[in-house]
């Protein structure tokens, strides 16, 4: 619930209105009040101002998840999964793009200019398996780069997690991360 609350919002407003009843207070001679917009409504003020300042907004879900996928996500999403799930789809401060530490380890972020920009996430049963589905905007970045990181991001993201990448089109790879049940790990696979 918290990630869902803008604290940069949240401190804007109670920074003004302290301010505004520090100035309030000052012209009607009120001296204790006067202090408590000066000593605390500014700073508050500007340190919401800072925060706005550093916003990463949350990623929006491509379609909401249904009742079916949230029952797997539930059983059998793995830590890692969960953590990214929870961590693009609420507002962060100080960072300059979601998942930006992990596309500099998995070697997809050369530059800040260059780095693949998450633009969209979605959850599906796959063969009866959780899935996160994560959809890039990678202009700079060539398909063939991500394919030949798959293995990779099977290792980043965790043991129990298959990795498939899928061209979109139009500058846009969809890495879809997916939980390895003990059914699809026993099924055998077409050659």
């Amino acid at each position: 619930m918290l990630g869902k609350l803008r604290l940069s919002i949240l401190l804007l407003v109670v920074g003004a209105i302290l301010t505004v009843v520090g100035f309030g207070a000052y012209a009607v001679g009120n001296s204790t009040l006067n202090l408590v917009g000066f000593f605390y409504g500014i700073p508050v003020l500007l340190g919401g101002a800072a925060l706005k300042a550093a916003e990463l907004k949350p990623v929006p879900f491509k379609t909401p998840p249904t009742p079916e996928v949230v029952a797997l996500r539930q059983t059998q999403a793995t830590a890692t999964l969960n953590q990214i799930r929870k961590d693009v789809t609420r507002y962060r401060y100080g960072q300059e793009a979601h998942l930006d530490v992990a596309l500099e380890r998995l070697g997809l972020s050369p530059t800040d200019e260059q780095r693949p920009v998450l633009a969209a996430i979605a959850e599906e049963a796959i063969a009866g398996a959780y899935a996160l589905v994560l959809e890039f905007e990678s202009p700079f970045i060539p398909f063939e780069t991500w394919q030949g990181k798959r293995d990779k991001f099977e290792r980043f993201f965790g043991p129990q997690v298959c990795a498939a990448v899928d061209d979109l089109g139009g500058d846009r790879v969809a890495l879809t991360l997916t939980v390895q049940t003990a059914a699809a790990a026993t099924t055998p696979t077409a050659a």
